[in-house]
C-alpha cells in the first residue's frame, strides 16, 4: 500500500519543501542593524606588487578604483546572485592591506544594513569584485595572479546571532 509522503523540509532556506528555489520571505524578521566582514587575497609577481604599491600602473590608482569596484559590487548583489534581496545598505567598507611578504593584497570588506536580512552576500561581492578587478587593471603585466581564501569572517545581527570565523580557514586559498 502507498502512503503518501510529505515532503521533508530542506535545511537549505533557498529551497521550499518540495525542492523548489524560491526567495527566503523575510516580512515576519525583526529589522536589525546587520553587518558583515569577508576577505580574500590576490598573490602576485613581486614586480606587479611593485607597480600597484607605487601607483605607476598603466591604468592609474589600481586599489583606489578596486575599491570603488567593490562598493559598487556589493550595491549590485542582488542582481548577480539570483535569490538575494535587494538590501538598502547603510555602509560599504573596502580596505587593502599589501602583503609584501607574501607578494599578495590583502582585501577586507565590511557592509552594514538595517533590515530584515544579512548583509553576508554583498560583503563577499565587494571582496570578490574588488579582487577581480586588481585582476583586471594589471593583467597586462602579469595573467598568473590568483585570487584565493574569499571567506565570511564576522557576522553580527539577525536571529542567527554573531559568527565569527575560525583561524583555520586562514590557509585556505
Amino acid at each position: 500500500m502507498n502512503h503518501p509522503t510529505t515532503p521533508t523540509p530542506s535545511p537549505l532556506t533557498h529551497f521550499d519543501a518540495e525542492g523548489q528555489a524560491h526567495m527566503v520571505d523575510v516580512a515576519a524578521k525583526a529589522s536589525t542593524h546587520r553587518v558583515a566582514v569577508a576577505e580574500g587575497r590576490i598573490t602576485m609577481e613581486p614586480a606587479t606588487l611593485a607597480l600597484i604599491q607605487s601607483g605607476s600602473a598603466k591604468k592609474g590608482d589600481v586599489l583606489g578604483i578596486a575599491r570603488i569596484a567593490g562598493i559598487q559590487g556589493a550595491k549590485k548583489t542582488s542582481d548577480l546572485i539570483p535569490l538575494c534581496h535587494p538590501i538598502a545598505l547603510t555602509r560599504v567598507a573596502v580596505e587593502f592591506e599589501v602583503e609584501a611578504a607574501a607578494n599578495s593584497v590583502l582585501c577586507r570588506t565590511t557592509a552594514e544594513c538595517t533590515g530584515q536580512t544579512g548583509v553576508e552576500m554583498e560583503a563577499l561581492t565587494a571582496c570578490s569584485v574588488a579582487l577581480l578587478t586588481i585582476y583586471d587593471m594589471c593583467k597586462a603585466v602579469d595573467r598568473g595572479m590568483t585570487m584565493g581564501g574569499v571567506r565570511l569572517m564576522e557576522k553580527r545581527g539577525g536571529k542567527s546571532g554573531h559568527f565569527v570565523a575560525t583561524s583555520h580557514a586562514n590557509a585556505a586559498d
